[in-house]
């Protein structure tokens, strides 16, 4: 699977460089004419995506883009696709070319942040887990993911998905160590409540 969704990426990435060089010699579509293709496609990678299928969803934004190619609009629906997906390097290659065009677009300044922010976390986990590594790099690499962290918040750097689960662990966990520590406190009490009991046998009268 990870292989796969490699090749899919080296491939969607040569058909990225290829674009500039292969842009079509047709008219471009007046602003109306580019306003209906981008719905028609809108629709057709929206029903790609309930099915899951991401890549053809891309490269129906490739071919829009190809045929318009100072447009940004499919640039952005790919980059929010790609980064939708977890596929973060490419979602950082989709916004760049957004900001190629229009260097104000925020949504594009956020999704190259955020994915850059998660790739760069990724790869800082990977490091600091590494029991081979030895040395400053590890330390370094522990110390830069704490800093992050604390900085920008755990929901920035892990995806919903990821960070969800982690806290349903996480409390599952507490709500466990909170059961046993009240198990030997309730036993307790009980105990002591049948001793007196015991000791008095007139105490159920009063």
């Amino acid at each position: 699977m990870c292989i796969a969704r490699r090749l899919s990426s080296v491939v969607l990435l040569g058909t990225v460089v290829m674009l500039g060089a292969c842009a079509s010699n047709k008219v471009a579509m007046n602003q109306e004419e580019f306003s209906q293709a981008m719905r028609v496609s809108g629709q057709k990678v929206d029903a790609l995506l309930e099915k899951g299928n991401h890549d053809d969803a891309v490269l129906v934004m490739v071919d829009l883009a190809k045929k318009n190619p100072s447009r940004k609009e499919p640039w952005g629906r790919m980059a929010k696709i790609q980064f939708d997906a977890g596929d973060y390097a490419q979602a950082i290659v989709s916004a760049e070319e957004v900001l190629q065009r229009d260097d104000t677009d925020r949504t594009a300044k956020s999704i190259r942040a955020v994915a850059g922010l998660r790739v760069a976390a990724q790869s800082l986990a990977d490091l600091r887990n590494d029991v081979e590594l030895k040395g400053n790099a590890r330390s370094d690499a522990a110390s830069l993911a704490s800093v992050m962290r604390e900085t920008l918040g755990e929901d920035v750097l892990v995806p919903p998905a990821e960070l969800e689960a982690r806290k349903k662990r996480e409390a599952a966990a507490a709500a466990r160590g909170k059961a046993r520590a009240k198990s030997p406190k309730a036993a307790a009490e009980n105990g002591a409540q049948k001793s007196a009991a015991g000791g008095d046998p007139f105490s159920q009268l009063k």
